[in-house]
């Protein structure tokens, strides 16, 4: 546990290090958008229940993405950037010019961060524990998501109440 924590600790901060601007661009968009519409896939969903049903909501989020039009922002979450169901929707928002940020670890063959208007990278390319056997084990990759998510939604509350 205390190995897991470590690794944990230190994959937080190298996210919050390497992915500061895109925090910053991230929640700028999202802000500007008349809704916000969450998608996340697989394990991700942990971030949208978060996001409508934990104690400190992202006010005005949706789920609903069918409805979501240009004046809109999505926000989606996948484990990795060559997701196809996540690329999929990617190119649904751009035919229907909808921004969208998009946050995924980033993979050589993964075409998502160059589709999302702000991408953020999970940085999370490997298990964070050894085992005896030269194996890993230990994907945090819902926790890196609630991470970013919490990171966004800060940003966001403080952008919006520049503006009240």
């Amino acid at each position: 546990m205390k190995m897991f924590t470590t690794q944990l600790t230190g994959l937080f901060k190298r996210i919050e290090d390497k992915e500061e601007f895109s925090f910053e661009d991230g929640a700028r968009l999202l802000a500007q958008g008349q809704s916000i519409y969450l998608v996340g896939f697989r394990e991700m969903k942990a971030v949208e229940f978060e996001a409508l049903e934990g104690a400190e909501p992202l006010k005005g989020v949706s789920l609903d993405i069918e409805n979501a039009t240009s004046a809109d922002r999505v926000l989606l979450f996948t484990r990795s950037s060559s997701d196809q169901e996540a690329v999929e929707l990617a190119g649904k928002l751009q035919e229907k010019n909808i921004s969208f940020v998009a946050v995924s670890t980033s993979v050589p063959d993964g075409q998502l961060e160059e589709m999302a208007d702000v991408h953020i990278n999970l940085q999370l390319t490997k298990a964070l524990l050894p085992d005896d056997f030269g194996n890993r084990y230990g994907y945090p990759s819902s926790m890196a998501a609630l991470y970013v998510y919490y990171g966004l939604k800060f940003t966001i509350d403080e952008i919006l109440a520049e503006y009240e």
